[in-house]
Order: C-alpha cells, then structure tokens, then sequence
C-alpha cells in the first residue's frame, strides 16, 4: 500500500510543470504584447476601409451639334489638348460670317454718322450765313420805306425770309446736336455699336472653336456614351477623363482612431491589386470636414427614442507618391489597406494645401488673338470710304470713266 501514491504525485508534478511553463509563455507573450505595443503599436492606426479615388473630368459639349468625329475610346491615355469630338461647324460658320457682315455694316454706318456731322456743321455755317444776308437786306430795306422806295409788302417778305432762314438754322442745329450724342466722345474703333458689333463676332469665333472639344487634363478615358452621328446639346455629358497620374486614398478611420492623426504623418498603403510585394508610401492630406453619415443623401436622424450609437468613420485622404503611381498605377475605387505612423503629432489638425501639385489652370476658349485680328482688318477696310471705294471691284465711278475714255478713244480713231 506504500506504493500507490507514488504513480499519482508524479502525474500532479508534471501537470504543475506543464501549467507553470504554459503560463510563463502567457507571461512572456503578454510582456511581449506590452512591450510592443507601448513602443511601436501605439503609435500606428490601421483600416483595410480604403479606397483609390480621383478626379473625375467630366467632358460636355457648351454648343449644340451633330458629332462628325470621335477621336477617342474607353481605356485610351489622352495627353492635355489632345482633340476628344468635333462638331458639325457648318451653323458655327455661317453665324461667323454674318456677324462679320454686321461688323463691317456698323462700320460703315458709324463712318456715316461722322460725317453726316461734318455736312450738318457745314449747312448750320451756309444758313448762317443766309440769315445775316437776310437780316442785312430787311435792315436795308426798312431804311428805305420812309422815302417809299420800298413797299411795306416787299419788307413783309424779307422779314418772312429772316424767319424761315432761322427755323431752318435750328433745325440743322438740332439734327446736328441729335447726331453729336451719338458719336460725342468716341472715336470708330470704341463706338458702342461698333463694340457691340465686335462683341457678336467673338461670340460667333467662340461657338466655332467650341466645336472642337479637346482634353483640359491628361488621363485615361472613362465613361464614353457619345457617339457619331449623335446630335448633343450643351451641358450633355460625352465621356470622361480621369487622371491616374494624381490619385490619391480615401481611408475611412474610425473617430476613435483619429485622437493622435496629423496632418504630414507618413502612411504606408498596400493594394489588394498587387498584394503585399508593392508598397506605397503617402502621407496624411488631410481630414473630411465631417464623417461619411453627415454628408449621406439621407442623413440618419437620431433625435429619436430608438437610437443606438453606432461608431462613425472620417474619411483621411492619403497622398501617395507619383514616382511610385508611375511604376504601379493604380484605378480608381481599387480597394487598399493604409497604416498611417501618428508618433510625430506635431503637425496641423485642419490642412491649408491638400495637392501636391495644384490642377493647372486651363486655358479660356475665349482667349484668341486670331479673332481680335480679323476685327481690327473688318474695322480698317471699312473706316475709310477712299480707300473702300478704290479697293472695291464695282466701283461704278470708276467704271464710267473708263467707259468714256474707250469711247473717246474710239471717237478719235
């Protein structure tokens, strides 16, 4: 009976043992834990709710149209000012050519103005003169009508000359002034007509040029619903281009994430499209005004009985390298997993400057010097008459005169 214990003492050593090295692992793995984590995981936020996100250029047509041509399809790299559709320009240049025709037609009647005053100022001085000869020869005559050299009639038609000779005097004085409001303090070239007649041909030069629809970024083609033939109206959505040159992350953190997160923090990102083997390397841009709820077409009401609190996620765009979209590009709405390093809280809460690189600022359509050109040409050839009349092919004066010297040529032989 000695014996018995023996088998049972030895069984409870090797189960103690077994316990205490199981819970020295425990210990070891929990200071493990600890010791990481209060020196490197702390200091690092991670959420696989990411995605690639990017501008989206949407490309519409500002002119109404049949679509001649297509230059371009989904998937297709277009460099910035690359031509995307062309219109039909017929309308577009018939509307060029009458509003030139309205320009040189202002012109000229503009010209006419200035010299309809010109003939005015030169009848106001010959009727002027007309009413001293007239005031002269009733002064003449009425010295004369004591002695009965003249009739009283005689001196009633004179004085009736000095009357009609003023009203005719103030006539063309009215006329002239009438026609000094129109063109007083202006010249042909700043005439309000003239302008407003200029102002018509750019509109027209513009419509024309806005046939041509070229890329105002460098991307990739998305999107495309245009197609030949069709006929668009202004406004009307044609295709897209999205420049994958320039994306950037949107990762949606959780608010209680966010505590230690910067604006500069370093982020490392990996795509689900490449695995683990590429790494990207960004930094936080900044963070949304508001999380993703509040901005929702239908935002959740929670002033109700039934609410229940559920943790809210703040988008944090990441920038990424461009070198490194360069090697690896990436599409938008790729899924990605970023880990953004907050040890380094010394940077700003609210961002000033989001891109790296601002978009380039597109150059206006309405910025031609071409067409500014072609009015100054209209204006010239039609602001002065001498040089209108010698230059026109049916100069009807100068046809006359050639016929009457053939005529007397023939006369002679």
């Amino acid at each position: 009976m000695s014996d018995t214990p023996a088998p049972a003492a030895n069984g409870n050593g090797a189960r103690k043992r077994g316990l205490l090295i199981l819970a020295t692992v425990v210990a070891l793995g929990a200071i493990g834990y600890t010791t990481y984590w209060l020196t490197v995981g702390r200091y690092y936020e991670s959420t696989d709710d990411a995605y690639v996100a990017s501008d989206i250029v949407q490309i519409t047509s500002e002119v109404s149209g049949a679509v001649l041509g297509v230059h371009v399809d989904d998937t297709q790299s277009v460099e910035r000012g690359q031509v995307l559709v062309e219109l039909d320009p017929a309308d577009a240049n018939i509307a060029v050519s009458a509003a030139e025709a309205e320009l040189a037609r202002t012109v000229r009647q503009v010209r006419a103005l200035y010299s309809q005053a010109d003939q005015l100022r030169a009848q106001i001085a010959e009727r002027q003169t007309d009413l001293n000869k007239s005031q002269n020869d009733y002064a003449r005559r009425q010295a004369l009508v004591a002695d009965g050299a003249v009739s009283g009639e005689e001196l009633a038609h004179a004085q009736d000359t000095i009357a009609q000779t003023r009203a005719s005097l103030q006539a063309a004085q009215r006329q002239l002034d009438a026609t000094l409001a129109q063109i007083e303090g202006t010249t042909l070239e700043d005439h309000p007509n003239v302008l407003a007649a200029a102002a018509q041909l750019r509109d027209a030069s513009l419509a024309l040029r806005r046939t041509t629809i070229r890329s105002p970024v460098s991307g990739t083609i998305a999107k495309r619903g245009v197609q030949l033939g069709q006929h668009v109206n202004p406004g009307a959505p044609l295709l897209a281009v999205v420049p994958l040159d320039d994306v950037w992350i949107d990762a949606n953190f959780k608010e209680s994430q966010l505590k230690s997160v910067r604006v500069g923090q370093p982020v490392t990102v990996h795509a689900d499209i490449y695995g683990k083997d590429v790494e990207y390397k960004g930094a936080v841009a900044g963070l949304a005004a508001g999380s993703g709820s509040a901005f929702a077409l239908l935002p959740a009401q929670n002033a109700s009985g039934n609410w229940i609190k559920i943790v809210q996620r703040v988008p944090v765009r990441i920038t990424l390298d461009p070198e490194q979209l360069k090697q690896n590009p990436l599409r938008v709405g790729l899924s990605m997993h970023a880990e953004i390093e907050v040890r380094d809280t010394s940077g700003p809460l609210v961002a000033s400057q989001v891109r790296n690189t601002p978009q380039p600022v597109q150059k206006s359509v309405g910025e031609d010097t071409g067409i500014e050109q072609r009015i100054a040409e209209i204006i010239h050839q039609n602001a002065t008459a001498n040089s209108a009349v010698a230059s026109s092919p049916r100069n009807t004066r100068g046809a006359t005169v050639a016929s009457i010297d053939s005529a007397g040529v023939r006369a002679s032989r």
